[in-house]
């Protein structure tokens, strides 16, 4: 297993005191979200993010800083958060077009950097409207992901679907739906699933360690999020990290473990650097 750190809550520190952190607190790779790389959108200047400011400039630094501490780009995560007029599900040819589009130029972008998966989350981006029809709305999610697998092939990069509780969407609330939808795809190999802690306390039936193990006897993930429902790093809450970790290795799970925090009040610093060794104490020998 490699640990990764998501890194927007480190998005107003140079791209570089980015990776020398991480490499120093013991960290295998940096979990991007775009908008983090954007200087507009960082500076406060544009509102949205624009995946066309990430430019080679950018990209080569990011490139230089994983060469020069051995901190490798994992893969992109939040990858439609903070733009505007993409979709999944909408009834809207041209939007689930464009949304097609933007997903290929990021998975485009991933493979630059070195990284093999993006977790597609964003809640907001593919909610069924309101007297919308659940079969019309993942009628449209196959078509827009479908539109996309092709250039998952040629680059390698892994889509992985991000199941969210029903508190924050209500698509792919859980991992039965979601892996329902994968199996649907028919490309496993290209669009896995995404687990998520946080997400799993509040939308699964089961325990975690048992939703862990019953999905990796079925399908193979190759990347997830490890957070309390506090919305802090491992560690700085309730849950019992141990069960789960032991649980990932009895399924053989050899992907990206990112840690996510969403809740910077104990400092980022503080959860950066501890919330790694709370993993790594939780995990079996």
């Amino acid at each position: 297993m490699k640990i990764a750190l998501c890194n927007e809550m480190f998005q107003a520190w140079s791209i570089e005191n980015q990776f020398e952190a991480f490499a120093a607190w013991g960290y295998d790779g940096a979990e991007l979200a775009p908008f983090s790389l954007d200087p507009e959108f960082t500076s406060g200047v544009s509102e949205t993010m624009n995946l066309e400011r990430i430019d080679d400039a950018i990209c080569n630094r990011i490139l230089a800083a994983s060469k020069a501490t051995g901190v490798v780009v994992s893969g992109l995560h939040w990858i439609l958060a903070k733009t505007n007029g993409f979709h999944l599900t909408t009834e809207d040819p041209e939007i689930r077009k464009r949304t097609s589009a933007y997903l290929c130029k990021l998975a485009e972008l991933c493979s630059r950097l070195g990284g093999s998966y993006m977790v597609l989350g964003s809640p907001a981006q593919r909610n069924v409207s309101k007297g919308q029809e659940y079969v019309q709305a993942k009628r449209n999610a196959l078509e827009t992901i479908g539109a996309v697998v092709p250039v998952l092939q040629k680059t390698g990069v892994t889509l992985a679907l991000e199941a969210l509780a029903p508190t924050e969407t209500n698509f792919w609330v859980n991992s039965e739906e979601t892996l329902a939808f994968i199996k649907e795809l028919g490309s496993p190999a290209n669009v896995t699933l995404h687990l998520d802690c946080k997400a799993m306390f509040g939308g699964e039936y089961q325990d975690l360690p048992d939703v862990i193990r019953r999905v990796g006897r079925e399908h193979k993930t190759v990347s997830f999020h490890a957070n309390d429902p506090n919305l802090q790093g491992p560690g700085f809450g309730r849950l019992n990290f141990e069960p789960i970790m032991q649980a990932l290795a009895d399924v053989h799970f050899d992907g990206w473990i990112g840690i996510e925090p969403f809740d910077y009040s104990p400092g980022i610093v503080n959860l950066g650097r501890e919330s790694i060794r709370n993993l790594k104490k939780a995990t079996p020998n």
